[in-house]
């Protein structure tokens, strides 16, 4: 029943309880829709990437734009200038929408005095990318959204998403000049609704190589970047080599063109070496798998040396080329012509 009271009266205690309960009942209500929110977009990106290799590929992709390796000969994140990697952010959002076609975040004076940088499944979510974990840096105006965190590293070859409602007490206060805050450390696990975590970046081959191999790729004795290609493919074999990495080693703007069959191209010149290159293909792929080698994926290349079948590879995986089989070779190989790779759609492209 309701407890009626005289003007001016205070509530009485029953009374005082029954509000404060509404009002606990309100604000939790208010929370687990919340709590939907997070978990309904962080399904639904989800869903769009379920092992998450779209999203890496966007990563990777952005981290080799900003080292611009075709002009710069740049392989490192610690060689970008400081302005270049506070860029990486703008790059990273515009990137991942490109790639997902998610819908802009609301307009300014329509529904929100602070737009996002999407809206996804109805819901404004900014997107905050940092090289160091943690270091995501929240503005103000952000307060009670939720931000997509990116987090990559790529001297670990790792990274990490995920969605998280922006809220003070979960927040280091701001410090600096715009004050921006920062996700206190104790809440970057039990707070941040992890999409993927710690997941596999595609290496930056070039960054991981023992200086030397490095320094011979880069520089073998000539300025011509056909002969770097040629290096790199030699040298760094059954790994999986991306884009970044071969206009790093090329530093031209046709660098892929360095890989066709041709007179002085990568595919010709090595073949008679015995080694093959694989691309992103479905074609090539398959020859990978049957013969044991790494599998090139989406932007990349893997060359690996070959060696025709002989009773004694019986028990070796192999693949059948030009009308022969063949296996991959061992230092007990002798060196032969390797076969060509069958042709396939898009080839031109790479």
């Amino acid at each position: 029943m309701r407890h009626l009271t005289p003007k001016g009266q205070k509530l009485l205690p029953f009374d005082e309880d029954v509000s404060t309960q509404a009002a606990t009942w309100i604000a939790h209500k208010e929370l687990i829709q919340q709590d939907l929110d997070a978990k309904k977009v962080a399904d639904h990106i989800q869903s769009l990437d379920p092992d998450g290799k779209r999203f890496a590929a966007v990563l990777r992709d952005t981290i080799d734009q900003l080292l611009n390796g075709e002009a710069t000969g740049r392989y490192a994140w610690k060689q970008l200038l400081k302005t270049e990697k506070t860029h990486a952010g703008t790059l990273v959002e515009i990137n991942l929408q490109r790639e997902f076609k998610f819908a802009d975040g609301g307009d300014v004076g329509a529904y929100d005095q602070h737009p996002m940088d999407y809206r996804i499944l109805g819901v404004d979510v900014d997107c905050k990318f940092s090289q160091d974990f943690g270091g995501w840096m929240i503005p103000p105006e952000a307060m009670g959204y939720l931000c997509l965190l990116v987090w990559a590293d790529d001297y670990k070859s790792r990274w990490s998403a995920g969605i998280f409602r922006v809220r003070k007490e979960w927040l280091n206060s701001g410090s600096n000049r715009d004050k921006k805050l920062t996700l206190k450390a104790e809440h970057r696990e039990d707070k941040v609704h992890w999409i993927w975590r710690d997941a596999h970046l595609p290496e930056n081959v070039l960054l991981h190589l023992p200086e030397a191999t490095r320094n011979r790729i880069l520089t073998n004795g000539s300025r011509q970047g056909q002969k770097r290609v040629i290096e790199l493919f030699r040298s760094v074999q059954n790994r999986r080599i991306g884009r970044g990495s071969i206009r790093t080693a090329a530093q031209q703007l046709d660098y892929m063109a360095r890989l066709r069959e041709g007179k002085g191209r990568a595919r010709t010149e090595l073949r008679k070496e015995g080694i093959v290159i694989v691309g992103p293909y479905s074609k090539h792929q398959e020859i990978a798998r049957q013969i044991g080698a790494e599998v090139p994926q989406r932007g990349e290349f893997v060359s690996f040396r070959v060696a025709e079948a002989m009773p004694h590879h019986s028990d070796r995986p192999h693949v059948e080329l030009e009308g022969r089989h063949w296996v991959l070779a061992t230092a007990d190989d002798p060196v032969v012509t390797a076969p060509r790779l069958p042709k396939v759609t898009g080839e031109e492209e790479s």
